[in-house]
């Protein structure tokens, strides 16, 4: 716990340091090179956590999520260089007006504060989320998983690099590699003097945690359960391609489609269609009593649990709906508020479907899977937050800042 408090108190001093925006690009420029100058380092120390991977008996498809290679490492390098080109979102003026009492008022980003992010597996998250929160102005404090710990320790440290080359106090980026299980604990109840922010990236196990016993104001980032809605005026082409893509791309990523709602009207043979489609690309399928009856292939019966559940790999559920209404009630009680699309050519129904799903992001014709700050515009991602509150969706440099406003008058005094 000392050990916790002494980093607090490092990140809270380093936190009092004003940045300038041509010193943020220049750090960021910097990590760039230090990665890349360091590659065979950053894979030499990944395979250290692949190998306590392969030992603990971790499934395939986290094992690929935790894998860094020369192509992964690339497109680190490439996520930091778009993140270089975004404007500073601080300091920016975001509205401004007068009164008719003659005041000037200003609506200001800054900064929010220091920000605890406790991710799990991915190691780019470490890369990404210290450039957004520095590029935003944030102190931030990383607790990434333990089975990704050598790789996140090698990156965060050629960020500390970085930040020292430039003459900035190292300790804007602080990497926690205290492996007791009571960190996280500690962490959300006793670090609120120093912590303005906690943000929880993984599985709904830690969120829930996290959402349990923080005493720091949380970003949510559920559990992506999204659906792709089959309207019974949808385009065929479009549905079978779109559908196969949102589930089959990257079955490990929280954007992935993980229940698909077909339309009773074009089960037989455009949902049938979809089934075999995505059965041929090597996905399992778990489908309701009538879709299960209807199609010939290999399929399991659905439980109730299914319509929750995140598979993270090859592996489907497919549900009946009566209708648009249906289909909508269905995401609202089942989803995480995460991302769902429509597929139709009707733009009636396309409007109700966007307008009632409750959503951070609601798609049409288009696959779950652009769920992502980076095809945002936004550089790169913290997290897709399904708060109800702001931010929702993609938290990217813009949504990492706060506002304050700033009044001025001439000798202006407020009448009784």
């Amino acid at each position: 716990m000392r050990e916790l408090l002494k980093i607090g108190e490092r990140v809270r001093k380093a936190s009092l340091i004003k940045i300038q925006k041509n010193q943020k690009n220049s750090v960021l420029k910097d990590y760039c090179l230090q990665i890349k100058k360091n590659k065979n380092l950053i894979i030499q120390e990944n395979h250290k956590d692949l190998n306590q991977a392969l030992k603990k008996g971790l499934k395939d498809n986290l094992v690929n999520r935790l894998t860094l290679n020369e192509k992964k490492i690339e497109e680190i390098i490439i996520s930091i260089k778009k993140i270089i080109k975004l404007n500073d979102p601080t300091n920016t003026v975001l509205e401004k007006w007068k009164r008719p009492n003659g005041l000037n008022i200003s609506k200001i980003s800054i900064p929010i504060g220091v920000i605890g992010v406790i991710y799990e597996s991915r190691p780019n998250v470490t890369s990404d989320v210290a450039c957004l929160c520095f590029k935003s102005g944030n102190p931030v404090i990383l607790k990434g998983g333990s089975e990704a710990f050598n790789s996140n320790k090698i990156l965060s440290n050629l960020f500390r690099r970085s930040l020292k080359k430039n003459k900035i106090d190292e300790n804007f980026v602080q990497f926690i590699d205290i492996k007791k299980r009571s960190v996280v604990d500690n962490l959300l109840t006793k670090m609120n003097r120093f912590i303005d922010l906690i943000i929880p990236r993984g599985g709904k196990n830690l969120v829930r945690k996290v959402q349990k016993l923080s005493k720091i104001p949380i970003i949510g980032h559920l559990e992506g359960v999204c659906h792709t809605f089959v309207d019974k005026d949808a385009d065929s082409k479009i549905a079978l391609r779109v559908i196969n893509n949102a589930k089959l791309r990257n079955t490990s990523i929280c954007g992935a489609t993980e229940t698909i709602l077909l339309h009773q009207k074009i089960i037989g043979k455009l949902g049938i269609s979809i089934l075999k489609n995505l059965e041929e690309s090597g996905c399992k399928i778990i489908g309701d009593n009538k879709i299960k009856n209807l199609y010939k292939g290999k399929i399991k019966k659905a439980s109730i649990k299914d319509w929750s559940k995140e598979y993270l790999s090859a592996t489907v559920s497919a549900k009946t709906v009566k209708n648009l209404d249906d289909a909508i009630a269905h995401i609202n009680k089942y989803g995480t508020m995460h991302t769902d699309c429509i597929i139709t050519k009707n733009r009636k129904s396309a409007k109700k479907f966007l307008n009632d799903v409750k959503s951070s992001i609601a798609m049409h014709n288009t696959s779950t899977q652009f769920a992502d700050g980076g095809e945002f515009g936004f550089g790169g991602e913290i997290g897709i937050s399904t708060n109800k509150l702001p931010p929702r969706g993609p938290v990217g440099v813009n949504q990492l800042t706060s506002y304050k406003y700033i009044v001025s008058g001439k000798g202006i005094i407020r009448p009784k």
